[in-house]
């Protein structure tokens, strides 16, 4: 048998895969390239969601609910009544409260009658001591004429000028004089033992005026305070929003303090963006915010950055991590930032939720760091 040396000839590529080779090779390049230099100029994340005011319906007083206003996912305005609670009990209280104000009222009353009697008596004792006043006077004249003529009729009975008799005379009249002075002179210390006992009396209603007044004031207190808190048994919205899902029915007890349910402020609502630590060193407050919302896809949301948190999200964890415990491993943290949306004419803004995902993008040319 004869062997032939036969030549191996070498394959050719297919020039096909060669291409497609290129275009990847190509086009994983310029993806690369673009990537690197869009993280030049922003920073990303997907770790963030839509936030708003919750605000929680707490009753101020316990009580039996005799009413619910409001149904799951319910819009409410300011001022619109939600729950309604027995208010029975609060009434009674309004009303022991206006009886107790009606009897301070009746006290001061008497404490101002009793000051103007004592006053009228005061003025009638004085007026008496004036009376007395005058009559002693006329007593001291009296006194004074009857000891002259006595003085006289003394030397004329020695000189037996005069008989025995008008110098008996003479002496009765002094001595009468004298004990009308001295009866006048007794009414006048009881007058005004009067006059300062009826001032003192006067002084006490003065005071027991003063006191009724102050009890007064605690009466109108005590209305104030009884009506507070009937109007507590109506349980209204504070804030525009939608009611979440309502966990209470009529008959139930609550609590004062007690949440209840809550309501959200959809008009109000922003980001918060849960960013690296290490993503932070060019972000600075008012840089702008594109922000894409999974439930509205490719609609692009303008916003800005609002507010860095004071400290990371793991802070106030409820079991926040120790480090200076265990093995410590190094794990980069995340601060939360906020940022706030600019463009009011967009409605789609009142169509997000809390707690919606988003993903945002900060543009850090926008405004840098000086």
């Amino acid at each position: 048998m004869e062997t032939k040396n036969e030549t191996t000839k070498p394959k050719k590529r297919n020039p096909v895969f060669i291409i497609i080779l290129a275009i990847l090779v190509i086009g994983g390049g310029w993806f690369g390239y673009t990537k690197y230099q869009h993280s030049l100029h922003h920073e990303e994340t997907d770790d963030a969601q839509v936030s708003g005011d919750i605000i929680p319906v707490i009753p101020r007083v316990s009580g039996y609910v005799t009413e619910v206003k409001v149904n799951d996912n319910q819009q409410v305005k300011k001022g619109d009544t939600l729950l309604i609670l027995d208010n029975r009990d609060f009434v009674i209280q309004v009303k022991q409260a206006e009886a107790a104000l009606a009897i301070a009222q009746s006290n001061l009353g008497s404490a101002k009658a009793n000051t103007q009697a004592s006053k009228a008596n005061i003025a009638t004792s004085q007026a008496s001591i004036a009376e007395v006043d005058a009559q002693i006077e006329a007593a001291k004249i009296n006194l004074r004429r009857a000891t002259e003529d006595y003085q006289r009729y003394a030397n004329l009975v020695r000189d037996h000028s005069i008989t025995q008799q008008q110098y008996d005379q003479a002496l009765a009249k002094k001595q009468l004089a004298e004990n009308q002075l001295d009866i006048l002179q007794q009414q006048k210390k009881k007058a005004a033992e009067q006059t300062h006992a009826v001032s003192v009396q006067s002084n006490a209603s003065a005071t027991q005026i003063n006191v009724a007044d102050a009890a007064i004031q605690q009466r109108v207190v005590d209305v104030e305070a009884a009506k507070l808190l009937l109007s507590y048994t109506v349980i209204t919205a504070t804030q525009d929003g939608i009611v979440s899902k309502v966990n209470v029915q009529p008959g139930q007890f609550v609590q004062a303090g007690q949440s209840l349910f809550a309501i959200v402020h959809s008009k109000n609502v922003w980001v918060i963006g849960n960013f690296k630590e290490t993503q932070l060193n060019k972000m600075i407050v008012g840089q702008k915010v594109i922000v894409k919302a999974d439930v509205f896809p490719g609609h692009k949301f303008e916003a800005v950055v609002s507010s860095f948190s004071p400290a990371t999200g793991s802070t106030f964890a409820l079991l926040p991590p120790d480090n200076a415990t265990g093995n410590f491993v190094k794990v980069v943290q995340r601060l939360p930032v906020k940022i706030e949306f600019t463009d009011t004419k967009d409605t789609l803004i009142q169509q997000l939720r809390p707690g919606m995902n988003v993903r945002v993008d900060v543009h850090l040319d926008s405004l840098k760091r000086k």
